[in-house]
């Protein structure tokens, strides 16, 4: 079973300990800007000896980590929501770092009673159904799962730069909201040796991924235990497995340019925020060239990449999957970071 998303160890461990009557505290990151090595959503579980996850590293995590811990041997349940700014000549809240970036961190001492949420959120990580995390002073630790969040999410969930899936609203009567799961999904059409390095490359970069072939029996498909997803299909339906939108990735690789153009057909036109195909610059621009002559716009083609992969020089199967999620990483970055 693969990996589910980065922060499932948090919850993992805040559950066992409360679970084994553990003290642990929960630290997360409720906003950061500019070059802040802990982004918005980063947290960690920490216990007297043990911590899981990150927000972000360097002299300030540990300044956190340790003060989690003397809270947690005082027996001091109270939240605790500090600045940090990782400037040297910030006036105050500095965090002893130079990135010149800041984010907010919270340090919120887990309780019994948060036992039912911290396991529901477990949960809802492992099978991928997701949920919403509410985080204030006044409303406490609550967790939303899906069949409850709808109606809440329409009305609290208002992020700009990543639209729904963080919202904080500063201040004395803060609070924190966050969709947690997957935001990104990345699709790999085709199965065989770069699909299955890729997906065990891709499988540590927070997307929800699946792979979609046409070969009942091929290997490299069966074997692949990174995705979340596997599915043998007709190609002619491909588009019915892949939702369109901004957070949507797809990846081509099946066995020839033939299904290739198939797979591309149905996919060309529709919106998402990554649409590429492997092979080489003769295969890719005879494809292009194919579907400008079958009526596609050019504004259409334009959006297909390829050939794919940052040019690192790459050959085997490994290096190939190693230079795709580089560019899957650059691609989105601008979208994250902009």
């Amino acid at each position: 079973m693969p990996a589910s998303p980065r922060d499932l160890p948090v919850w993992t461990l805040a559950a066992a300990c409360l679970r084994a009557g553990t003290p642990v505290a929960l630290l997360a990151v409720l906003r950061s800007e500019g070059s802040s090595p802990g982004r918005q959503g980063f947290k960690m579980a920490v216990t007297a000896d043990a911590v899981a996850g990150s927000i972000g590293g360097g002299i300030m995590e540990h300044k956190f980590v340790e003060l989690a811990r003397q809270r947690l041997q005082a027996g001091d349940t109270t939240p605790l929501l500090r600045p940090q700014i990782h400037r040297r000549e910030a006036p105050a809240d500095r965090s002893g770092m130079m990135c010149s970036g800041e984010q907010d961190v919270l340090l919120w001492p887990l309780t019994a009673p948060d036992l039912a949420a911290v396991a529901a959120i477990e949960n809802a990580l492992q099978t991928l159904s997701g949920g919403v995390l509410e985080l204030s002073p006044a409303a406490g630790f609550r967790f939303f799962p899906p069949a409850t969040a709808a109606a809440d999410e329409a009305a609290v969930i208002k992020a700009a730069e990543l639209p729904g899936f963080y919202d904080y609203q500063p201040g004395a009567a803060w609070c924190y909201r966050e969709r947690l799961g997957f935001r990104d999904q990345l699709t790999i059409v085709g199965g065989g040796h770069v699909s299955l390095a890729l997906s065990n490359v891709a499988a540590a970069l927070d997307f929800e991924l699946t792979v979609l072939d046409d070969r009942p029996d091929l290997p490299t498909l069966a074997s692949n235990q990174a995705a979340h997803h596997r599915r043998v299909i007709n190609y002619e339906n491909v588009a019915a497995e892949i939702p369109a939108g901004p957070h949507q990735y797809v990846v081509v690789m099946t066995v020839g340019y033939r299904t290739d153009a198939v797979v591309l057909r149905h996919l060309v036109s529709r919106t998402s925020r990554y649409l590429g195909v492997m092979g080489s610059v003769a295969k890719i621009a005879e494809l292009r060239r194919g579907l400008l002559e079958e009526g596609f716009s050019e504004a259409e083609i334009a959006q297909l990449r390829g050939p794919i992969g940052l040019p690192i020089q790459s050959q085997t199967p490994e290096e190939i999957a190693i230079s795709i999620a580089a560019e899957l990483i650059q691609v989105r970055g601008t979208l994250r970071f902009a």
